[in-house]
């Protein structure tokens, strides 16, 4: 023997596995990570789009990885439902508000019954909710943020009243959410607005007094 060692082998000479491939489930659930995060303010409008086109390109779990490497563990908490449905006749309020998830489309199927479906803090993972109405009475309320924006094309009121508010600092925001209302809401209000401003939200905005002898 002549006491030489060969050079250590490198990875495919070793018989190490091939990185695994990415399956359209895999490359789905990073698409909604990416969504929450970008909901979450984690990730501008740009870097969204830059990095769902590498997702939904990506051929390895590898390159799926690296996408969510720097954002922390925004994984879906829950998959979104593909449907929704709210039946409620002359009952109490209904509302989802706080860190709830968007279904992709929901059918409120509700009368005399006031419903708050609030988006502030609400987990998107796609880009679209269809709510299909047959509602009655009292009011049905939606809260925005930046980025959700609410189509009423499809609505139709009946003895009914449509209050739609902005805020201006809403105009400029990229889209991340398009709620299209479709069907109808008689004998009611239907009101969408950005959130209401707290008391010290308020006292801030408020004009500062002149000085005195000015």
């Amino acid at each position: 023997m002549s006491g030489e060692m060969s050079p250590t082998p490198k990875g495919s000479e070793l018989g190490s596995p091939p990185e695994l491939r990415a399956s359209h489930a895999d490359r789905d659930r990073v698409v909604d990570v990416l969504r929450i995060a970008a909901g979450d303010g984690l990730l501008t409008s740009d870097e969204l789009d830059e990095r769902l086109e590498v997702a939904l390109s990506a051929r390895t779990l590898g390159e799926l990885s690296a996408l969510t490497a720097d954002l922390p563990n925004v994984s879906a908490e829950a998959e979104a439902k593909d449907v929704v449905r709210i039946e409620q006749v002359h009952s109490g309020a209904i509302e989802r508000a706080g860190r709830w998830v968007v279904p992709r489309r929901m059918e409120l199927a509700v009368y005399w019954c006031d419903v708050t479906l609030d988006f502030t803090e609400a987990v998107i993972t796609h880009d679209t909710l269809r709510i299909d109405l047959e509602t009655a009475g009292k009011t049905l309320t939606l809260i925005t943020r930046p980025g959700v924006v609410v189509d009423t094309d499809g609505l139709r009121l009946v003895h009914s009243k449509l209050t739609y508010r902005r805020a201006p600092a809403d105009q400029d925001a990229p889209v991340t959410l398009r709620v299209e209302l479709v069907g109808q809401k008689a004998h009611g209000r239907v009101v969408v607005r950005p959130p209401r401003r707290t008391f010290g939200q308020w006292l801030l905005r408020r004009p500062t007094p002149p000085a005195a002898g000015a």
